[in-house]
C-alpha cells in the first residue's frame, strides 16, 4: 500500500512537472494549464459593460453541431504596439482641472495593468493644437506678417499648463506607455492663406516645419517624455477642420525626403516617421509616398482611420511594402449615437478587424470630454464623445471605454497576432502575450444568441455569446 502511494505521487509529479514544461499537448509553453478560461463579457443591451463571467472549464469534446473557431499559435503575425486613445489638450486641460485624488485615481483605473484597471498602453498626442483643444495654436505663432526661419520663438508652453504636467503623471502609472503625436496644422506663417484652418504648407519653409518637428520631439525629450514616433500629417485631405492643412502625397513625400527624413537624421532621432494617417478609402495616398524610394527609406509605416472605406484597404498597403508598418490610429463615436449601434460596430472593425489587416495599433479617438462635448476649438468638432465623460470629480465611462478595454487590459505590448480561423457571424482575432498566455476576442454580429466552440492545441471550451455581444477570452 506504501509503494503504490509513493507511485502515485511520484507520477502526480512528472505530471505536474510535464505540463508546467510544456511538455505535453495543449500545453502553453512554460505556464501551467488551470484547466479554465477567463471570459470577459459586453452585451449591447448594457446589462453586462466588460464584465467578468464565470470561467470556462476546458471540455475533452465539444458538442458535433456547433461552429469552433480554431487558434493556431504557430502561425504568427505582427507584434502589437498597444490599444488606447488620443489624449487631445482638452482631454488634458479636464484631467487636470480634477481633483488630485480624484484624478489619481482615475489614471491608475486607465493605465495601470493590475487589479481592476483596464490597462490603455499607447496614446495619441496633438502636436500644436487639435480641434479638441479649446483654442487654436501653435508653438511658434506670431503676429501677422512675421516669420521666424530659425525657430526663436518656439516653445512648448502651452503644451505645459495641462498636457505634459498629465503625461508624467500617467508616465509615473505607465513607464513604458508608448506616444505618438500628429499635427493638425504648421504655425500660420508658414501656410498659403495665412490661416489655422485649410491651406498648403508653403515649400520655402519645408525646412523650418521639419526642424520644428525636431524641436518638439526634443523638447518633449527635455521633459522627460520620449515620443516614439510622429505622423506627418493628421488628415491630409480633409483642410476643412480648424486647424488642419492641405498635404498631397506628392508633397508629403518631398517633405519627407528632402526635410523630415534628413533632419531626423541629423538630429539623431529615433523617432519613427508615419505617414498618411487618413481614411482607409485613399489607400493610393500612402502607397504613392511610398513608391519613392528616397522617401521610403526614412518611413516606418502608415496610419489609418475609417470614417471612409473598408479596413481590408490595410492589407492592401501591407502586401505592397510588407516591410513597412500599418497603424490604427483614429475613430470617433458620436454623441448622438447609440451604444448598441457604435459597440458592435467598432469591436468587428478596429479591435478586430483592424488587427487581422496588420495594424499595430489600435487607437479611438479622444479620451475625455464633457457632457457638452467641450472644449473644442471654433469650428472643431461638437459631437464627440470621450471614452470617458468628466464633470468637475463625476466620471462616466462611455462607449469607447468599454471598446478598448476589451483589448488594452489583456493584450499587452509585445503580445503577437495569432491565427484564428473565420466562422460565420463570429468576427475574432486571437494573440499570444508576452506572458505565454492566449487572448481571443469575439463577436457575435447576429441577431440570436450563438453556442461556438474554441479549439487551442488539444484544449476545447465552448460558450454562448448574446446577439451582438463580445468577449474576451484569457487562457
Amino acid at each position: 500500500m506504501r509503494y503504490s502511494l509513493t507511485l502515485i505521487i511520484l507520477s502526480a509529479g512528472l505530471l505536474a512537472f510535464a505540463v508546467g514544461c510544456g511538455m505535453l499537448p495543449g500545453s502553453n509553453s512554460g505556464r501551467a494549464t488551470t484547466g479554465s478560461v477567463q471570459v470577459w463579457l459586453t452585451n449591447p443591451t448594457q446589462s453586462e459593460r466588460f464584465a467578468a463571467q464565470p470561467d470556462l472549464r476546458v471540455e475533452a469534446t465539444l458538442a458535433p453541431d456547433i461552429p469552433v473557431i480554431r487558434i493556431d499559435e504557430q502561425q504568427r503575425f505582427q507584434t502589437m504596439d498597444g490599444f488606447g486613445y488620443t489624449l487631445t489638450g482638452g482631454s488634458a486641460l479636464l484631467l487636470h482641472k480634477m481633483p488630485p485624488g480624484a484624478r489619481t485615481k482615475l489614471l491608475r483605473e486607465l493605465f495601470s495593468t493590475s487589479g481592476d484597471a483596464i490597462g490603455v498602453s499607447y496614446l495619441r498626442l496633438s502636436i500644436g493644437a487639435s480641434d479638441l483643444d479649446d483654442r487654436v495654436f501653435s508653438y511658434n505663432d506670431l503676429p501677422p506678417g512675421e516669420t521666424d526661419p530659425t525657430l526663436a520663438r518656439f516653445s512648448l508652453a502651452p503644451d505645459q499648463e495641462h498636457l505634459i504636467p498629465v503625461l508624467k503623471e500617467i508616465l509615473a502609472i505607465s513607464p513604458a506607455i508608448k506616444l505618438l503625436g500628429s499635427p493638425w496644422s504648421p504655425p500660420t506663417w508658414m501656410k498659403t492663406n495665412g490661416d489655422s484652418k485649410g491651406g498648403s504648407l508653403k515649400p520655402e519653409w519645408y525646412d523650418a516645419y521639419a526642424r520644428y518637428f525636431v524641436k518638439y520631439v526634443q523638447g518633449y525629450a527635455a521633459q522627460g517624455i520620449r515620443i516614439d514616433a510622429i505622423t506627418v500629417q493628421n488628415e491630409p485631405l480633409h483642410p476643412g477642420n480648424n486647424p488642419s492643412l492641405l498635404m498631397l502625397p506628392e508633397q508629403q513625400a518631398n517633405f519627407i525626403k528632402n526635410n523630415l527624413g534628413p533632419a531626423f537624421k541629423a538630429a539623431k532621432l529615433d523617432t519613427k516617421i508615419i505617414i498618411y494617417d487618413h481614411n482607409a478609402d485613399k489607400p493610393e495616398y500612402p502607397l504613392t509616398v511610398l513608391n519613392d524610394p528616397q522617401a521610403r527609406a526614412y518611413i516606418d509605416g502608415s496610419a489609418f482611420h475609417l470614417y471612409g472605406g473598408q479596413i481590408e484597404a490595410l492589407s492592401k498597403v501591407h502586401e505592397a511594402y510588407p516591410e513597412k508598418h500599418v497603424y490604427f490610429t483614429e475613430q470617433w463615436v458620436g454623441s448622438k449615437t447609440k451604444f448598441a449601434d457604435n459597440f458592435g460596430w467598432h469591436i468587428k472593425n478596429l479591435v478586430i478587424g483592424a488587427p487581422r489587416n496588420w495594424a499595430r495599433t489600435v487607437l479611438e479617438w479622444n479620451l475625455a470630454a464633457d457632457s457638452q462635448q467641450n472644449p473644442h476649438t471654433p469650428g472643431g468638432c461638437t459631437e464627440c464623445r470621450g471614452a470617458i465623460t468628466i464633470d468637475k470629480d463625476s466620471v462616466r465611462r462611455e462607449d469607447a471605454y468599454y471598446i478598448i478595454a476589451h483589448a488594452s487590459k489583456f493584450v499587452l505590448p509585445g503580445s503577437v497576432r495569432v491565427a484564428s480561423s473565420e466562422v460565420s457571424s463570429l468576427p475574432n482575432v486571437a494573440f499570444r502575450t508576452p506572458a505565454n498566455k492566449v487572448v481571443l476576442i469575439v463577436l457575435n454580429e447576429g441577431s440570436e444568441p450563438k453556442t461556438f466552440g474554441v479549439r487551442r492545441g488539444q484544449q476545447t471550451v465552448s460558450h454562448t455569446l448574446p446577439a451582438g455581444a463580445a468577449a474576451t477570452y484569457v487562457w
